[in-house]
Formats: C-alpha cells, structure tokens, sequence
C-alpha cells in the first residue's frame, strides 16, 4: 500500500541518519575515554581500539532504541508542521494506522537488541574485563623495561634488569630494592627468570646477594646465594565463577536467580521492552501545531527518553537489592509505559470529537464569541 511504503521510507531514511550522528558521537566520547584511561594505566595502549569495539557492543542497544525513537518523533513531527499528516487525517487514516509501519521498521531492531542484549552483551562484558583484569593483575616483572627503573603495583619494591631474553622470561644483571615495614632489602643477581604455577608466578635468582637493613636499629646483613626464590604474583588467575552478573551469560542468570543476577536481568530484559515502548510512545509524542515553528515535541521525547532510561537503571537496583521481584518491576515500570503510550495514541486520535472539560470551555468560549459578532 501507498501508505504504508511512504511512511515506512520515511522512517527509515530518518532511522539511517540519526543512527550515523548517534554512533559518531558515543564512538568519539568513548574514544576519548578510553585513551584518558590507557594514559592514566588502567588498560593496555594496544587493548584501546579492542576496548572500543566491546564498548560499542554494550552501548549499541542504547543507540538503536534512542535511534528508533528519535527517528519517529522527528519524521513524524515534520508531517505534523507540513500538514501532511492533516491530510491523511482528512483522507480517513487516523493515528492507529500508523502503528503498523512504525512496527515495521522497529521489529528488526528489537530483533538486533534482543540479540545484543542476551547473547553479545555479556559476551563483550567478560571479554572486556578479562582485558582490563589481565592488565591490571599482570606482573610485577612484566612491568619492567630493560634499562628503566619501576615500581610494583603496591610501591614496595623497585625493579631493573639491564636486559631481558626474546620471551620476556630471563632477564641479566637484576637489582630490586623492597622494603616491608622497617625492613629494607637490596637484591642483586646476575641471572634471573619467572616461574609459573597454577596460581603464582615466582623470581627465581642466580648468584646474587641480599643485604638487608633495619631502619630502627641501623643492624645490617649480607647474605650471598647460589639461588633465590622470590614471589613476584599470586592469584594471577581469575576464576570464571567470579564474573560480575553483567559479564554472565544470561542461561546463567536464570539458573541461579540471585537478587544481583535478577537486577541484571531486569536491565536486560527491559532494554527490550523499553525499545518497543519507545517505539508506540513515539507516535503519541510527535504531534505538534503547524502554526507553532518550534521542536518543543523532540526536546519533550528527549527529557521521555531519559527518564525512561533513568527508570531501567532504578529498576535494575531495586530488583538487585531485593527490594522489588523481577516479574513485579517489569510489570510496573514498563506496563506503565506501554499503558501511557496506547493512551496518548488514543487522545491523539480522538481530537476535537473527545469533550473533555476544558474543550468544552474552549467551544463554549467561541460559541459566544461568534455569536457577539454576529
């Protein structure tokens, strides 16, 4: 049908558009955030674009539901200030008929955010605090460059290796200076090297000596070794049990209902119904005055889309907290919603023929006034 192909069209050309400018703005915050975080050492430099890419992953449902809903207020509001959609109100088409096209256009991407959110979300999640935890729970030893000076993560200990082997593993002419409490140590080798276990990464020493000094005491001891064995790491590897509930998989989630688990869960499941409530409330939202030059509905859908988003995040903590069940928080938050937007739709499309009481006072206003006129 003509109808359903032009305001389909439409919608999708405005979907396209504001799709680029969201994505191009949230990509080059998110740059910009994780290059200041590589500088201040919290992820590797060349884990950035990785990053990135996972980020991405998690933000996208975001973008297409703000996408979806910005695209229908705009294109729609537009047809309101041309008249356009005056005509099709004139022509017998009322505003119910325009669900079927919007609904078109927002199934495949409720189809791409329900895939998002179930399955890549958590996917994206995991892998990208696996990264951040690699980098942050990597060796002392792996900090150290050959011929510079650095520190262990706590600042106990200093470490310099003159040069280091192909596999990073060996490494010539070691010094390390450690000071526990009022004990300071100097440790110098010729030779050293790293030996892992299953949970700990050892510095094991050859033909060096260890001189200690006690700060209070002044007492001072040398000792020389053949070989020394020292802990550089423990717990270098993380259990996958322990996964934060946004980097579980949702099968998971269900199996083990834990009030944290079913706050994620909320916010999950939310995204995709809110991408669909969005959708309808769109339609309620983009009516305007084509007499009136102004965007006030698009500023109004905006301040709708934060609150909604504010509200999945609330949900989230309430439901996490324990303070209200997943089925109760869906029903009310997001019921509520979807019972708004069929019922902005409904007084849209009653118009002037809904009496209510203050069109009643405007009617019986310019019923009076015609009849002083005349």
């Amino acid at each position: 049908m003509l109808f359903d192909s032009s305001i389909r069209s439409e919608l999708t050309r405005s979907f396209g558009v504001t799709l680029v400018v969201i994505l191009t703005i949230v990509l080059t915050m998110m740059l910009i955030n994780t290059l200041g975080q590589a500088a201040g050492g919290n992820v590797a430099p060349q884990d950035v674009l990785l990053l990135m890419g996972y980020a991405s992953l998690a933000q996208l449902p975001t973008m297409l539901a703000l996408s979806l809903f910005i695209s229908i207020v705009a294109s729609l509001g537009r047809m309101y200030r041309e008249s356009e959609m005056t005509i099709w109100f004139a022509s017998g088409i009322g505003l119910r008929r325009f669900i079927k096209p919007v609904m078109q256009l927002a199934l495949p991407v409720l189809l791409a955010v329900i895939v998002l959110e179930l399955l890549l979300w958590p996917w994206g999640n995991q892998n990208s605090t696996q990264l951040r935890e690699q980098y942050q729970k990597r060796g002392d030893l792996s900090r150290v460059a050959p011929g510079q000076f650095q520190s262990s993560r706590d600042g106990s200990s200093v470490f310099f290796i003159d040069r280091d082997s192909a596999d990073g593993r060996t490494g010539r002419n070691v010094f390390i200076l450690t000071q526990q409490g009022k004990t300071e140590a100097v440790t110098t080798a010729a030779k050293g090297q790293i030996e892992l276990t299953e949970t700990d990464r050892f510095l094991v020493l050859d033909q060096g000596q260890r001189n200690e000094s006690n700060l209070e005491t002044g007492d001072k001891t040398l000792a020389r070794f053949e070989q020394y064995k020292i802990l550089a790491d423990s717990q270098t590897i993380r259990s996958a049990e322990k996964l934060p509930p946004p980097a579980t998989p949702t099968l998971e989630l269900l199996r083990n209902p834990t009030p944290r688990n079913n706050g994620e869960l909320a916010w999950r499941f939310g995204m995709i119904v809110a991408c669909l409530n969005m959708a309808l409330l769109g339609l309620g939202i983009a009516a305007t005055n084509p007499r009136r030059a102004n965007s006030w509905n698009l500023l109004f859908a905006l301040l709708g889309f934060v609150v909604y988003f504010n509200l999945l995040s609330l949900t989230q903590s309430w439901v996490g907290t324990g303070k209200m069940s997943l089925g109760s928080a869906m029903i009310r938050v997001h019921g509520s919603v979807f019972v708004l937007a069929i019922s902005l739709i409904w007084l849209r499309e009653q118009g002037n023929r809904l009496q209510l009481p203050w069109r009643r006072s405007n009617t019986k206003s310019a019923d009076a006034a015609g009849a002083t006129v005349a």
